[in-house]
Formats: C-alpha cells, sequence, structure tokens
C-alpha cells in the first residue's frame, strides 16, 4: 500500500550486501529499527538536489529564501498537525538536546534550579542532568515510570507539592514504547511557575496528537528524524505563546530580522526566533516539506499511519503467541495498552545484556535489523512493511 513511495530505499535494502553483516544472506532485510531511523521516501533525493540547486543559484539570498518561504512552509505544516494556534511560534535547531539546552540556559545560573523527570528519559537528556547535577545549586528529582499505571498520578503529586521551574517527560519512552498516560491533562494543571517540557520524539509522526489545549502552557520537541522519514538536522520545538524566557545560549539567527540595525542590547523576537541558534544545514528542511507535501497529496494522515502500524503490530503479537520464542514472548515485552498507550516499537526485557546483544545478531543472520538498549531488544514498525508481512521469521 505505502511502499511505492519508498522504492529507491527498498531496493537498495534488498540487496543484502548493501548491508554490513548481512553479506550472503538468502533473503531481503526486514527493517525493524525504523523507531530508530526511518527510509526516506523516494522524493528526498529530488529535495535535496533541490536544496544544491538554491544554495548555488541564489548564494548568500539563500537565507532570504530559506526564512521567509521554507522555515514558514514547514512551521504551517507542523502546526496543522500537532493543532498548533501559532506556527511562527516553532523553533528550528539541528537537534532537540541544543533546543533543550537553550531553555534550561534561561534560568539564572546564580540561582537555585529544582528539575522534575523521569527515569526513562534519553540519553542526551539524561546526560546533561548528570553533568547539571554536579553543581550545587541543580536538584533533580527523578519519578520512576514504573508502574506505569500510576505513572501519571506519581508525577503530578510531585509537581504540585515541591517548587519545581522545570519539569521534563517524553510523550513515550524510548526504553519501553509505553506512552506517558495522561500527559496531556497532566500538563494542562501544570502549576503557572513550572516551565513544562514534553519530549515528543517517539510521538510526533506516529501517534495522533493534539496540542491545542496546552500550546499556551508547554514546550514541545521533536525532530525529522525518526517517523517523518526526513533524515537527521532538523528538530523544532513549539513555544508558548507570549514566552519572554531570555535564552542565555543564543546564537546569530536569532538576530537575523535586525542584522543590520546595531543595538548594545540583547533584544528577543516575540515569535521562533527568541530560541533561534546559529548557521545549520537545511537540506533537511527541503526533505520534510517533501515528505508533508507527498503525504499531504496521497492523504495519508498520522491516523492512517497509526491505525496501519497497529495492525502491523496485531499481527506481530498474533504470530509471536503462536511462535512460543523462548525470549520474545508476552512474558518479557514491555507492554501497555496498544491502542492508546503504546508507541511504534515493542521493547522486549531479556534477561541479560549478553542475552539481548545474542538475539539481535540472530536475528541479523535472518535479514532482521533491529536495536537494543542495554538488555532491552526494540523491533519496530513502519508503513513501508508490506500489508501481509506477518513477522514470522523473526521467531525461526
Amino acid at each position: 500500500m505505502y511502499q511505492q513511495y519508498y522504492r529507491q530505499f527498498l531496493h537498495t535494502a534488498a540487496s543484502s550486501a548493501n548491508i554490513t553483516g548481512l553479506e550472503g544472506a538468502t533473503c531481503p532485510p526486514l527493517h525493524m529499527a525504523c523507531h530508530s531511523h526511518h527510509y526516506w521516501p523516494d522524493v528526498t533525493l529530488a529535495a535535496v538536489q533541490q536544496y544544491w540547486h538554491d544554495a548555488a543559484q541564489l548564494v548568500d539570498s539563500k537565507w532570504e529564501h530559506i526564512f521567509q518561504h521554507k522555515i514558514p512552509a514547514l512551521q504551517r505544516a507542523l502546526a496543522q498537525h500537532l493543532k498548533l494556534p501559532e506556527p511562527d511560534n516553532i523553533a528550528l535547531a539541528p537537534n532537540t538536546h541544543e533546543l533543550v539546552y537553550r531553555l534550561l540556559s534561561t534560568f539564572d545560573p546564580s540561582q537555585p534550579l529544582r528539575i522534575l523527570t523521569t527515569d526513562s528519559e534519553f540519553y542526551s537528556f539524561e546526560r546533561q542532568l548528570q553533568r547539571l547535577e554536579e553543581l550545587p545549586n541543580i536538584n533533580i528529582t527523578r519519578i520512576a515510570t514504573t508502574p506505569f499505571d500510576t505513572l501519571a498520578e506519581r508525577f503530578e503529586e510531585a509537581l504540585h507539592h515541591n517548587h519545581y521551574q522545570l519539569a521534563y517527560a517524553s510523550q513515550v519512552f524510548f526504553d519501553s514504547a509505553v506512552a506517558f498516560p495522561q500527559l496531556q491533562a497532566l500538563a494542562e494543571r501544570k502549576p503557572q511557575h513550572t516551565v513544562f517540557v514534553i519530549d515528543g520524539y517517539h510521538g510526533f509522526f506516529a501517534r495522533p496528537t493534539d496540542l491545542s489545549t496546552i500550546a499556551d502552557r508547554v514546550f514541545y520537541t521533536a525532530g525529522c528524524y525518526k517517523y517523518l522519514g526526513a533524515g537527521e538536522g532538523l528538530c523544532f520545538m513549539s513555544i508558548p505563546k507570549n514566552c519572554q524566557l531570555r535564552p542565555l545560549n543564543t546564537g546569530w539567527f536569532a538576530q537575523i530580522a535586525e542584522l543590520e540595525q546595531r543595538s548594545d542590547q540583547v533584544a528577543f523576537s516575540n515569535n521562533w526566533l527568541r530560541f533561534a541558534g546559529a548557521t545549520m544545514d537545511y537540506s533537511t528542511l527541503y526533505k520534510a516539506l517533501a515528505v508533508l507535501q507527498l503525504f499531504n497529496d496521497n492523504e495519508i494522515t498520522v491516523e492512517k499511519i497509526h491505525a496501519y502500524v497497529l495492525a502491523a503490530q496485531q499481527r506481530f503479537l498474533t504470530t509471536m503467541d503462536k511462535a512460543k520464542h523462548p525470549l520474545l514472548c508476552r512474558k518479557n515485552l514491555i507492554f501497555h495498552d496498544l491502542e492508546s498507550g503504546h508507541g511504534h516499537f515493542f521493547t522486549f526485557q531479556c534477561p541479560s545484556e549478553k542475552a539481548a546483544q545474542q538475539l539481535q545478531q540472530k536475528l541479523r543472520t535472518q535479514s532482521i535489523l533491529c536495536d537494543r538498549r542495554q538488555q532491552r531488544l526494540r523491533l519496530g514498525f513502519a508503513i513501508y512493511h508490506p500489508e501481509h508481512e506477518t513477522y514470522q521469521r523473526v521467531f525461526i
């Protein structure tokens, strides 16, 4: 059904010699690391070429073209998919870490800073917190994600009973694929003084997301590398309306509208440029716009993508239950509610890191590409998996 948009990548992947470790494989690869890196739709090739031509022809004028036409087009598309009322309040950067760190830099470094988060946040944010914890004025509280059924209650209780300047939580946890229960309702009730950040990387363009009721209460950050399939190098963060925070970490893009006006004061725009950084490669911007246009032209919505993946996941579960695999089974599956509380990959808790590594290597001999996080093996699902795929060979 959707495979027609990925012919270039599926054709390339079919030649197993192109993938390290699969030389001599007897069947084409089944890419189940799509939660880590999505195949790019074919239209992205022409988009990269267009970026090259625009840069070559416009030279320095490319910034005017990008900032006046390309960026607003992407902002409008992102706002449409996430139900955000202010497209101009969506900041762009090469990665989410840059955006989050710029947000962290809005707090006075000489004053105490209390941060509330979970114990299942992605490596870059967790590493940054560990480094910040070395400072005497930084205090971090991590709420255990398990048991998931009480996570929202425990997180909200901490949020309202301690004076946190920043709260940070994932929409879908990278190490389990479980969606944070009732996260948006929790964000709606957050204390006024708390800056609330939702890490949407495993939710954006995977799970239908409506931020309309919390757009002016939270920062939502995600990127184009995973489920949109546009590649690395382009991430975004939505900014609440009338935000007056002043990042200490700031770059020349934040002043691009007034470059010729000399000022002794560091001023900030009342739009996304408040959190802008510096020079970056915008080729992924072109790719993202091409993918979004492709999906729009063919009426491919996030709701349809999610439904397609849910059906694939259900086929996998049916096959798994029949296979009775010693490791890939219900007992080891970190699993919440598939319909309302899960992302687009499954996570299996193996007995040890060595066992997970051996299982990953064994699957690779079957031309099945997946990944792991320590002793947790992750298997992902995408719209470029055929409708007739039963995942039987995963359990051989």
